[in-house]
């Protein structure tokens, strides 16, 4: 996905196209301050789908982390176990 620059300049006077392109074309857009890139703007839809993968990526980590750490179990004893701890309780 190609990004889009703008200067700041841009985004003050022209809100709502940058906004649309963000929006409609799912099209990031980084903003410069005197040249520099300075910040990324990105639809809500964009953003709501980095946080999700990124979510996920953290998850996987830790998947990963625990079968590295020998920290599994088989699926029935776990649930053979919680049964257990249920039945007790009740």
């Amino acid at each position: 996905m190609a990004a889009i620059i703008r200067p700041s300049t841009t985004l003050r006077n022209n809100y709502s196209e940058i906004s649309r392109t963000c929006r409609e074309d799912r099209t990031p857009v980084i903003i410069t301050q005197n040249g520099i890139g300075d910040a990324v703007l990105i639809g809500i839809q964009e953003y709501n789908q980095m946080t999700a993968e990124l979510e996920l990526l953290r998850a996987l980590a830790d998947a990963e982390e625990d079968v590295a750490q020998s920290r599994i179990a088989l699926v029935q004893e776990t649930f053979d176990e919680i049964r257990s701890a249920l039945s007790v309780d009740e």
